[in-house]
């Protein structure tokens, strides 16, 4: 008697859907997995080590190749994300992980501040959208202690985003920065995509800055996600300097990010509208410590340039902070404490060695699995 493979049945519109929720397109899709035309045309059926292959190409959990009919995803939580006035379509899975990954630390971390009898942030939920921008940009750099002065003595506008994270990690705000699904380097984030969002809780107000976009980026979607945690309302962004989002609420948090960053009575007492636009870039960015995107916004709001000139100057600049080489490398520790948090890293190490908390879960959370790992990070963090 002769060796028969097992099959598993599976319905060719699961299989369709899988890879337009992957966004891979079918010939990509076939050098991975070579039968997956036959299978998705109903000639054949795969062994279940093939579908597991199948699903792990295309990012799906294996158990919804086994539904009905494919499922509704949708994001957990509000989303303003727009393109060209449009919502954005279906969120990737590379999206709905992180936002899922970020959900169970809060989770954690929430639990661990209510076991501390720690007290709720004071400054989580304190604005309206009917707020003064001005008022709420200068509370903001007030308690955060981010303050103009301060960033004039630093060397660069990128020292400043790394003392603009500190700041927000000893105020209470888990902040995250990865450009990566948790610890997968081949799984890459699109910033076109999102590029941020804050997920509001009184004890544990996470602010998670796709790593992938610039860094001229990252400040300001730090900025905009932090007038979210003001705001009291958890938020998925795509957010831009130059952006106008119809959403009053993503309108008000643009609003108040730039004023945050460059205060327009300030920016209007340095800005010389006689120079050369981007000379004078170059120096206000020197004086602020922010982006030459940042600067070309509080440029037009000055009433330095037209709409169209911002539009133009901004598509120029971001084509050539697109094109600068991005450094590598770098310590492996450092990265990892900046994409899950130091506030977060340092609980949960400390937690996991005083034995409150499984060495499993710490791994599953911080996204590896050697022990050896986990005690270099906890050193890095001066916990061990």
């Amino acid at each position: 008697m002769g060796n028969s493979v097992l099959r598993v049945e599976v319905k060719p519109e699961l299989l369709r859907w899988a890879r337009e929720r992957s966004g891979l397109d079918a010939e990509e899709l076939s050098q991975r997995v070579p039968r997956f035309g036959e299978w998705e045309s109903g000639a054949s059926l795969p062994t279940l080590r093939q579908l597991e292959c199948f699903a792990k190409a295309t990012r799906t959990p294996v158990g919804f190749l086994f539904l009905s009919a494919p499922p509704e995803e949708s994001v957990p939580i509000p989303d303003f994300r727009t393109m060209e006035n449009r919502q954005m379509g279906r969120p990737s899975p590379d999206l709905l992980e992180t936002i899922y990954i970020c959900q169970q630390r809060q989770e954690w971390y929430r639990a661990f501040c209510s076991s501390i009898g720690a007290e709720a942030r004071t400054f989580v939920g304190t604005a309206k959208v009917t707020s003064s921008v001005e008022s709420t940009a200068a509370e903001m750099r007030r308690v955060l202690r981010f303050d103009l002065e301060e960033r004039r003595r630093m060397v660069s506008w990128t020292d400043a985003l790394r003392r603009f994270i500190e700041l927000a990690d000893d105020l209470g705000v888990l902040v995250m920065v990865s450009g990566v699904v948790g610890s997968n380097t081949t799984r890459k984030l699109d910033p076109e995509e999102f590029r941020g969002f804050a997920l509001v809780d009184s004890l544990a107000p996470l602010v998670f800055l796709n790593g992938a976009d610039t860094k001229a980026g990252q400040m300001f979607s730090l900025a905009h996600e932090l007038a979210h945690v003001w705001l009291g309302e958890t938020a998925l962004s795509n957010d831009r300097p130059v952006s106008t989002p119809r959403n009053r609420a993503e309108a008000w948090c643009n609003r108040v990010a730039a004023e945050f960053l460059v205060p327009l009575a300030s920016l209007k007492k340095e800005y010389d509208p006689k120079a050369d636009l981007w000379k004078e870039v170059a120096r206000l960015k020197g004086v602020f410590k922010v982006s030459s995107l940042v600067i070309l916004r509080r440029i037009h709001d000055a009433g330095g340039l037209t709409e169209s000139a911002l539009w133009k100057a901004y598509k120029s600049e971001l084509a050539r902070l697109l094109a600068t080489p991005k450094s590598s490398g770098g310590d492996f520790y450092l990265t990892q404490a900046a994409r899950v948090g130091k506030r977060f890293a340092r609980a949960l190490v400390s937690q996991t060695l005083e034995g409150l908390t499984l060495y499993t879960e710490a791994f599953r959370l911080l996204g590896f699995s050697k022990l050896a790992t986990f005690e270099k990070l906890g050193d890095s963090l001066g916990v061990v």
